[in-house]
């Protein structure tokens, strides 16, 4: 077993809680020993509740401290580039949640910074590391469909300001169906089907402005600042062509579907929020779909499980699978909708990816290494 990598966490928001879980009780290979966040409150209820050694009065203090190895960054979308730029600029690796950036340029300049330091930066999502997309990568990479030829992905649904407690975020910069919900569908789709070469998008914001409904914000009006409805293509390298929408202005009952089409047979993929899901494969000479097992492990809500395999990378030179080459692709890719938009063009990607090797299969939960 590795020595573990010692983690600060910036920021003690609404998604945090899962990471503390899963980070003190489930993975091995990890260790938080601080936390921090602009909201004192949460940074001492997370200590509190998950006996975090250390309560850092800023981000800087977290920065300075020399036992911090990598610092997971959970702020709001728009705040990543700051405090990711500044705790490359103190020489700790970054693991961040998504978006990488806010938008394309910030996205390369954190890349360029970490290559210079030589330093490790990467981030969210990790969904696709779980027992649903590496069941599908497995499926399809054994031959399942045949021959990958396209793919569509569809998240619906009236946005989040009836159950969010704070939800204005998601209508400001770096905020908006494709890049909060987006990059779980992107990066599914480029680890199943590879890179993507070409992006066609057309966006809207139907709704101007948006009645706050839950709690404590009730009754606020939000000024909608970003896209709320996309609808795109994008064609991959392997010449596979998926359809893609993402949408906060639409009624839908349930989660739409995704789907990957191949030349013998096509697969039903889980929700790419989720870890785990059902998994359905029709074959020509069966007739219907049948449902497939699930082969690998973290199929519970294993957040955390891309800082895992983060330290490991770490500690022994393996594939870090969400690092920057990914996390930037997907950042293009999001970003891309709007620029063929407003030229009326197909979009040229200008990143490249390759896919990182699947998940091996450890016999011990929460460890990925001996």
């Amino acid at each position: 077993m590795i020595k573990p990598v010692k983690v600060a966490m910036i920021g003690c928001g609404a998604i945090s809680g899962i990471y503390l879980k899963n980070i003190t009780n489930v993975f091995s290979e990890v260790e938080l020993i601080g936390v921090c966040d602009l909201i004192r409150e949460r940074a001492e209820r997370a200590q509190s509740e998950y006996n975090v050694p250390k309560l850092y009065e800023d981000m800087y203090e977290a920065f300075a401290d020399p036992e911090v190895e990598v610092v997971l960054n959970l702020t709001r979308p728009y705040q990543h580039f700051d405090v990711t730029k500044a705790a490359l600029e103190a020489g700790k690796h970054v693991y961040s949640e998504k978006p990488l950036g806010a938008d394309l340029a910030e996205g390369a300049a954190l890349v360029e910074l970490a290559k210079k330091k030589g330093l490790l930066l990467g981030g969210a999502p990790d969904t696709f590391l779980g027992a649903g997309i590496q069941t599908c990568r497995e499926l399809i990479d054994k031959g399942a469909i045949g021959t990958p030829l396209g793919a569509a992905c569809f998240m619906i649904c009236h946005g989040h300001e009836t159950w969010h407690p704070d939800p204005e975020f998601y209508y400001k910069r770096g905020g908006g169906p494709m890049l909060d919900m987006g990059p779980y569908y992107v990066t599914a789709l480029v680890n199943l089907l590879g890179g993507v070469r070409s992006v066609s998008g057309v966006t809207r914001t139907f709704f101007k402005k948006r009645v706050i409904t839950s709690q404590p914000h009730c009754g606020e009006i939000i000024d909608v600042e970003c896209p709320t409805h996309l609808t795109g293509l994008l064609e991959f390298d392997s010449g596979a062509v998926a359809s893609i929408i993402t949408t906060f202005d639409v009624y839908y009952k349930g989660q739409a579907r995704f789907e990957v089409y191949g030349s013998e047979g096509t697969l039903m993929v889980p929700d790419p929020n989720t870890f785990g899901g059902p998994i359905r494969l029709l074959r020509p000479e069966d007739g219907e779909f049948r449902d497939m097992p699930l082969t690998f492990d973290y199929k519970e809500n294993s957040r955390g499980l891309g800082l895992d395999d983060m330290a490991v990378a770490l500690r022994t030179g393996a594939p870090f699978r969400a690092d920057f080459e990914q996390t930037d692709h997907v950042l293009e890719i999001l970003t891309a909708f709007q620029r063929s938009n407003d030229s009326h063009a197909a979009y040229q990607m200008q990143t490249h990816y390759d896919r990182k090797p699947a998940m091996g299969r450890h016999p011990i939960h929460g460890r990925l290494c001996d």
